[in-house]
């Protein structure tokens, strides 16, 4: 599968250019839930660089009975419409965090940072009124102590409010 990701990738890259943008919205504000080793709720806000590009600032919470966690992610987004206010996104990201494990847990530390590199891959509907709504697909590489796996599938669902 590896193997057909880095021929799938380039492909991608080169189509992308003939693809007709339409003019994204300067600024969207929402929700993100997503699940990715449990359930995300992720405040998340968008910045229009260009009319093809922006950049996604989100900040997720996740409760756990055996531990708390916050994590910020950066995402600069490449946009692409497919047709009227139907668009498809890619971009890379990075991002950190901490966790708070509950101290009848035995524990060298309670709390743990982290730091990952992801990137996304989504799909979004840009209504007439001023919603966006959004599907996408986050792998997320780890590098701490905070997970068993060092790279962890993340899928969400936004909406969000557009202004200008």
């Amino acid at each position: 599968m590896t193997k057909n990701i880095f021929f799938i990738l380039p492909f991608l890259f080169l189509c992308v250019g003939n693809i007709q943008s339409q003019e994204i919205s300067k600024h969207t504000i929402g929700l993100r839930l997503s699940e990715a080793k449990g359930f995300w709720a992720e405040a998340s806000y968008q910045n229009a660089l260009s009319s093809k590009t922006r950049i996604e600032v989100g900040l997720g919470v996740q409760g756990k009975r055996s531990y708390n966690a916050l994590k910020l992610t950066g995402m600069y987004q490449w946009v692409f419409n497919i047709n009227g206010g139907l668009n498809w996104y890619i971009g890379p990201g990075i991002g950190g965090g901490l966790v708070d494990f509950d101290s009848d847990i035995v524990r060298d530390d309670d709390l743990t940072t982290f730091g990952f590199v992801t990137g996304d891959v989504g799909i979004e509907y840009n209504f007439d009124f001023p919603l966006l709504i959004s599907l996408d697909f986050r792998p997320e590489i780890y590098f701490d102590s905070y997970t068993n796996d060092d790279i962890i599938f993340n899928f969400g669902l936004s909406a969000r409010y557009k202004f200008d």
